[in-house]
């Protein structure tokens, strides 16, 4: 047996010491805790059962204990005593074995079972198990996260499962699916032009938690510090940490800024009727909203069950000690926080104005030089992407998405909202001193149609979730194009390629920061279904193959990307409308004269920055027929040349070099359903 002393309540969670172990975790209602040590992941019985004595091992609602004798890898978990009472909130319950919530690794079993924390009884043979982890025991090599200054960086949403999981990514079968295998990748990243990748849930998260058994995106976290073990392609405790971490370093190599997609507003524990994991047997009522009239039942503004009690202390220091450690020691150098607006509820679930818990990740030192991003809207109605607090927070920008899509595919009254679009949503955000960044543009992203899906389907086919196809948002704003699905009609296929290459050009022609769906730039199809949350197969994995079958597209997208990043206009900070920034004019077909009409479909700008010599000319035309633009006449010695036009087969769809157009030229006919890009050069 080992030796064991009395402990420190401070840091929370386990500590490496010279000789042993400090372990530390919060309950403020349980009577008795109780740490257990295992020698395996797949164990039933511990090795070892520590009995934390009320007086002797606890400090305030902390209980600690230090293990003299032990060191990182050692496996352990929590069981905790006290009364099991739902309608006073408490759900003590002294079989499960939970996971502590400063856990920096956990060992995922492959024995374990979601079920077995639900049912009645002893669940340590199928549960996932703490690993103590020294943060310190590694190399990094002088590393350190990036802290790049705002540039117009675009980000790659991604999933580090299925980024290589296709049997055809070219990477070793043991290294499918994994931190190291998205490492094999980072050339394709860097001939893309990404520079930030955004990583989809890493957190471990439980695999079970969904109705078909398969929960492939990840966002139901059971282990907020710990990296998600089934990502490592090591199968010792400490492996999924380290290769993490190889991880970070190589893109870090490779100049790409690693963002974090966190879930914060709600755990895996679920409804009153979900597992008891970790946060619920601990102490429920310290971290879960619960219902005032039924203290039985949680609130659930998630749409998942519960919902975290962000603005609780404990909570939110728990939350905060969790992004300090990523930047600390993961090196990461941002978070999209997901349902952010979540956070910013109080104990009675209404809106706060001024959140506590927002305010402190935006000002908190150590997360300075972090990217925050917010998905600012909540499952139960709440929006606020107008209105997000902060100074430096930006947010997924719905409204920009919504928008380009309905211009796209020829809505009405959508002209005026796309000019805002393309300036960042400059009118839209209510803070007058916004920054154009904080804006995170995009057409498509995990939740929702892929970009070759926007415009293949009207409607979702989510039948592979097996849920009567429900699930899923119908409001897409998509077109199919002229058919349902796929097709070989290659008037079709041409429409769409074109419409595809619309939206990239609006997107990479807008202020404010990018965001790219893994995928989207070779036509990756997820088959209609625009809720793949359970589909771990060749429906969501990155299609290798893709990458030469649409290798004309790769090369656009290729291209603006570079064209996007390297333009200053694309990198100033001040809005084009502002004193200082590029100035901007809005013309419709005739110069000086857009139209904002609710039946007009087509849209002009002209680019000048003086500074850097730039002068853009850009015709979006998404009208059924031609349109002829005037354009602006250039002064002598200098003529427009062809950047992009979508109607244009590859590669002068996106001309590299820009195409030289005649000197003389005063209009250009833009196809029906098409945009063009002109730059002004010296002759």
């Amino acid at each position: 047996m080992t030796t064991t002393l009395p402990g420190r309540s401070f840091p929370i969670g386990a500590t490496v010491e010279p000789d042993g172990v400090n372990f530390c975790v919060y309950s403020r209602h349980a009577t008795v805790i109780e740490l257990l040590l295992f020698e395996s992941a797949a164990d039933a019985e511990p090795s070892q059962v520590i009995r934390l004595d009320p007086d002797a091992n606890r400090t305030y609602y902390y209980w600690h204990v230090f293990v003299a004798g032990i060191q990182a890898g050692q496996l352990y978990g929590y069981r905790a005593y006290g009364a099991n009472a739902p309608e006073r909130g408490l759900r003590f319950d002294s079989s499960k074995l939970l996971i502590d919530p400063y856990a920096l690794a956990v060992a995922n079993s492959e024995n374990y079972q979601r079920t077995k924390a639900m049912q009645a009884g002893d669940n340590a043979a199928h549960a996932m198990k703490s690993v103590v982890v020294d943060p310190l025991a590694y190399d990094w090599e002088g590393d350190r996260p990036i802290r790049r200054a705002y540039q117009s960086a675009v980000i790659y949403e991604m999933h580090v499962g299925g980024f290589t999981r296709h049997p055809n990514s070219g990477v070793d079968p043991a290294r499918r699916g994994t931190y190291l295998g998205l490492t094999e990748k980072i050339p394709y990243l860097n001939d893309l032009g990404v520079m930030t990748v955004e990583l989809m849930p890493v957190q471990q998260f439980d695999p079970q938690s969904a109705p078909l058994g398969i929960n492939y995106w990840g966002y139901q976290s059971v282990a907020w510090f710990a990296p998600h073990a089934a990502y490592s392609s090591r199968k010792d405790p400490l492996g999924p940490v380290d290769e993490f971490r190889d991880m970070v370093k190589q893109l870090h190599r490779a100049g790409i800024e690693v963002i974090l997609d966190v879930v914060f507003n709600h755990t895996a524990e679920g409804d009153e009727h979900g597992p008891t994991l970790s946060l619920r047997g601990l102490d429920n009522s310290s971290y879960y909203l619960l219902d005032a009239n039924d203290r039985s039942r949680y609130v659930d503004v998630t749409g998942c069950g519960n919902t975290i009690d962000g603005n609780k202390t404990i909570a939110r220091r728990l939350i905060l000690d969790c992004l300090r450690h990523w930047v600390q020691h993961m090196h990461v150098d941002g978070f999209r926080f997901d349902l952010a607006s979540v956070l910013s509820r109080g104990e009675d679930g209404l809106p706060l104005k001024s959140p506590p818990l927002l305010w402190d990740i935006e000002t908190d030192p150590i997360l300075s030089n972090t990217k925050i991003i917010a998905e600012a809207w909540d499952a139960a109605g709440l929006y606020q992407v107008a209105s997000f607090v902060g100074d430096r927070w930006a947010v997924w920008n719905g409204r920009y998405r919504d928008t380009v899509r309905r211009f796209v595919k020829s809505d009405n009254g959508m002209v005026s909202d796309l000019a805002d679009s393309l300036m960042g949503s400059a009118q839209f955000y209510q803070q007058p001193d916004r920054a154009t960044e904080r804006s995170v543009n995009f057409i498509t992203a995990h939740d929702g149609f892929t970009l070759n899906d926007l415009v293949s389907y009207n409607d979702k086919h989510n039948e592979a979730n097996q849920e009567n196809n429900h699930d899923g948002t119908n409001d897409n704003f998509s077109w199919n194009s002229g058919v349902e699905g796929s097709t070989d009609d290659v008037a079709i296929e041409s429409l769409r390629q074109r419409q595809i290459r619309n939206f990239l050009t609006i997107l990479l022609m807008s202020q404010g920061r990018a965001m790219l769906l893994m995928g989207d730039e070779v036509r990756h199809t997820q088959q209609g279904n625009n809720n793949a949350y359970a589909q771990d197969n060749e429906i969501s994995w990155f299609n290798w193959d893709d990458v030469e079958k649409n290798a004309e597209l790769l090369r656009f997208v290729r291209g603006l990307i570079q064209f996007h990043q390297q333009s200053p206009i694309f990198h100033d900070r001040r809005f084009w409308s502002e004193p200082g920034g590029a100035d901007v004019t809005w013309h419709g077909i005739h110069l000086n004269q857009p139209d904002y009409g609710e039946n007009s479909h087509s849209l002009a700008l002209e680019l000048t920055d003086t500074d850097s010599d730039s002068h853009l000319h850009v015709m979006f035309n998404a009208f059924w027929e031609p349109l002829t633009f005037d354009l602006p006449q250039l002064p002598a010695g200098r003529t427009w040349r062809r950047l992009v036009d979508t109607s244009l087969d590859s590669p002068k769809d996106f001309a590299d070099p820009p195409a030289l157009l005649a000197g003389d030229l005063s209009h250009y006919l833009v196809t029906e359903r098409s945009s063009v890009v002109l730059i002004a050069a010296n002759t």
